[in-house]
Formats: structure tokens, C-alpha cells, sequence
């Protein structure tokens, strides 16, 4: 299994507005594409941050998903349109889990 944390940098001022958006509109649609794993929101340290992070059984199946989801036009024009202005930075890592990692 590979786990994929995503961490998007969000406007100051606009984090309830994102998580919302993401709830309503992102969640359902990319639940299609992708299995989450935990979606978080800082408090303390870097402000203003999402953490996400999604399971995958293989890369390949990552890329076929990523790419089945970037040709999905409701999560384009329903999610994407709206939540990228409300982005400063984002930033994608694959993770492998330790032996002893009680997350496999």
C-alpha cells in the first residue's frame, strides 16, 4: 500500500471557506477517485494548512486515478474552479509505512 500526503497552504482568512467547499462539494466527487485516509487542519505552527492523506495500492493505480479524477468535470468546474484562488501553496508526498507502522 502507498499513502499520499497532500498539504495545501491555505489564504489566511479563508480556511472555514475551504473546508467547507471541500466537504461539500470536493469530498463526494473525489471519493469516486481516491480513498482518504484522514484529512486534518493545523491549529499550532504553520497556519492556515490541510493535511490529507490517501491511500493507493499501487502508483500505477495513482496515475490512472489522478488522471480518471483531472478528466472528471464536476471536480473541475465544481470543486477546482472555486478552491484554487483560495490556495497559496500545495505540496504532494508518497509515503511508504514503517514494519512496525500500525497504518499498513
Amino acid at each position: 500500500m502507498f499513502y499520499e500526503m497532500r498539504t495545501y497552504t491555505v489564504q489566511p482568512g479563508k480556511l472555514k471557506e475551504y473546508l467547507q467547499h471541500f466537504e461539500t462539494e470536493g469530498l463526494p466527487i473525489i471519493s469516486r477517485h481516491a480513498k482518504l485516509i484522514g484529512w486534518w487542519y493545523t491549529e499550532i505552527g504553520a497556519l492556515n494548512q490541510v493535511v490529507h492523506i490517501w491511500a493507493w495500492e499501487s502508483l500505477d493505480e495513482r496515475v490512472k486515478r489522478r488522471a480518471a479524477l483531472l478528466e472528471d468535470r464536476d471536480w473541475l468546474d465544481r470543486f477546482i474552479a472555486r478552491a484554487t484562488p483560495l490556495l497559496i501553496d500545495q505540496e504532494s508526498r508518497i509515503m511508504l509505512p514503517a514494519a512496525f507502522s500500525p497504518i499498513r
